[in-house]
């Protein structure tokens, strides 16, 4: 083995180290959210760059949307990963405004083609906590 050879040896093992530790962080980093709110519903928009719709799964559990993303990378012909840096799973937790009542049943999820997923969450109406508040001299009228 030459010393050129050693050298190129040495760096592609630094190169895929560096490309895996890249792929593991942003496997630990939550997906990039927002959480914005209309009069009638809640829209949550997650950044998920790659994912197909059938890579995408997307929970409401405890007022937050939770969602996970397993992507799979293409098999291309005639090519080898050299550096592997996207993150295979990824994640993400929107936590909703702690007074929000939603409709979970009706909510409905678009992946874009632009990699964002839009998460619609319905606002709940009948769930509402309206309480009808008297006086008692009201109590007193109805007698």
């Amino acid at each position: 083995m030459t010393v050129r050879e050693f050298a190129e040896d040495v760096g592609d093992a630094v190169f895929e180290r560096l490309g895996r530790a890249a792929s593991h962080m942003q496997e630990e980093s939550p997906l990039p959210v927002d959480v914005l709110e209309s009069d009638d519903e809640y829209l949550v928009v997650f950044d998920a760059p790659g994912a197909t719709a059938s890579d995408v799964q997307v929970n409401y559990v405890d007022g937050a949307v939770e969602v996970r993303v397993d992507r799979f990378r293409e098999f291309r012909e005639e090519f080898e990963m050299v550096f592997p840096g996207r993150g295979l799973k990824l994640d993400g937790r929107a936590e909703l405004p702690a007074d929000a009542v939603v409709d979970a049943d009706e909510a409905r999820a678009e992946l874009r083609d632009n990699g964002a997923l839009y998460v619609f969450l319905p606002k709940d109406e009948s769930a509402g906590t309206d309480v009808d508040v008297t006086t008692p001299e009201d109590d007193e009228d109805d007698e």
